[in-house]
């Protein structure tokens, strides 16, 4: 059965049908999904929800499409990790990492692109697009692959590396471009006109897409024993992931499965050097204005998130704060996480943890909140970043003297591990 009743402007309020739609042609404004939430009431319970499948599937009720066989590579249900260890660090009594680095293509992309793909193929789409930043691009070129869809994806030609390889060995079409993310965006918008019968994922089924998202506020408060976390703290780039996670909660608590979830605060956590929401938020004002990105932060560089307005309401109505960090905090953040918790994350894991150690320091999150990190990609795509960061203790011959000139040891523990790699 459908849930989708309309798309509904966000600034209007007028209502369309549920087809490959953005943007409203009245005023402009963005299109998002409603929902019938008093016969999802009805129908869905813990009970259905734990009886489903261990994917971002087994909450199709909250979804935007109703297929019994979706385009599905597993996406979603990863580890609620209690993380003692960096909360101890941070001054947190009750921190919880959201692993989302355990996704297929490595992301919380593949939960996005799952819903994206199986309703443009029941709108009857062939082939799959997207402007991306990398993550985004891995995940549809696998998707669409699944499908047994074409897929076309751009990406900045600066990208890393490893995200270029992922988009290209699922057999689509990779475009680099030359430029940031924002002038791949504005191409992609030109193809959406010249290639009407391609599915744009964050373009002409934008509305569907970002619904995937909510499916982290689902897991989190499953996984808590279905109750709402505190405080949780996203990193932002479109700020898409931000709203929609909101939304999850708000859901949860329209429907009747979590009380509490209108308390939930959620703080935005930005790179320094692509930080038009939390420039906003520091100047207390409502205007995002665009910026030039300039970051390690690859994934993160959307210099005019098309969400950020949203964004920055949520951020101010539920309370939370926005951080921007330098790129040093970024990789000391990786580093933290992985050297505390055992998670290695990119170069955005890196920005929520960095602005988390802000966000605790300047009181904005209080050390009595239950809290959660999300930590959106595996930091095997990022790898270029930590170069001179991470590399061996030392490099010896192979002789115990050589061993122990390195690596002092005192008793059964090591005293000093001098890096090579500073």
């Amino acid at each position: 059965m459908e849930q989708a009743l309309t798309l509904r402007c966000r600034e209007c309020g007028r209502e369309f049908e549920p087809l490959a739609l953005h943007v409203c042609d009245f005023c402009f404004g963005p299109l998002e999904v409603a929902y019938d939430y008093e016969a999802i009431a009805r129908r869905v319970s813990r009970a259905s929800i734990e009886a489903g499948p261990t994917s971002i599937w087994r909450y199709r009720d909250l979804l935007p499409v109703a297929d019994e066989h979706p385009v599905d590579l597993g996406a979603g249900f990863t580890p609620l990790v209690r993380a003692d260890r960096l909360g101890a660090h941070l001054g947190l009594r009750d921190l919880w990492i959201k692993n989302d680095t355990l996704n297929p293509t490595g992301s919380f992309k593949d939960r996005v692109v799952s819903v994206a793909l199986t309703k443009a193929r029941q709108l009857g789409f062939k082939v799959a697009a997207c402007a991306s930043t990398g993550n985004l691009a891995s995940s549809v070129a696998a998707h669409a692959a699944k499908a047994g869809m074409e897929s076309v994806v751009l990406v900045p030609s600066n990208l890393e590396s490893a995200k270029v390889m992922m988009a290209s060995v699922y057999g689509g079409t990779v475009v680099a471009v030359e430029g940031s993310y924002d002038d791949v965006n504005r191409l992609c918008a030109e193809l959406t006109s010249e290639h009407p019968s391609w599915a744009f994922v964050n373009v002409n089924v934008r509305s569907y897409y970002a619904e995937g998202s909510k499916t982290l506020a689902f897991e989190v408060a499953e996984q808590l024993g279905w109750t709402a976390p505190d405080h949780v703290v996203v990193p932002i780039a479109s700020g898409s992931q931000l709203t929609k996670i909101h939304k999850g909660f708000r859901e949860l608590g329209l429907v009747g499965l979590v009380d509490g979830t209108d308390r939930v605060r959620i703080s935005g956590a930005q790179a320094l050097g692509c930080s038009p929401v939390a420039t906003a938020f520091a100047e207390g004002t409502d205007i995002v204005r665009p910026v030039k990105p300039d970051t390690i932060a690859k994934s993160l560089a959307i210099g005019n998130p098309a969400d950020g307005y949203y964004a920055l309401k949520v951020i101010a109505e539920t309370g939370g704060g926005c951080a921007a960090v330098a790129d040093d905090e970024i990789l000391e953040g990786i580093a933290l996480l992985a050297r505390t918790e055992g998670i290695f994350a990119e170069t955005a894991g890196g920005v929520t943890i960095a602005s988390l150690a802000r966000l605790v320091a300047d009181g904005t999150i209080r050390p009595d909140e239950r809290v959660v990190a999300m930590v959106t990609g595996h930091g095997l795509k990022t790898i270029e970043a930590m170069g001179g960061v991470a590399g061996p203790s030392a490099t010896i011959a192979a002789t115990l003297d050589a061993f122990d000139a390195a690596i002092q040891v005192e008793g059964d523990l090591i005293a000093t591990a001098p890096r090579e790699h500073s």
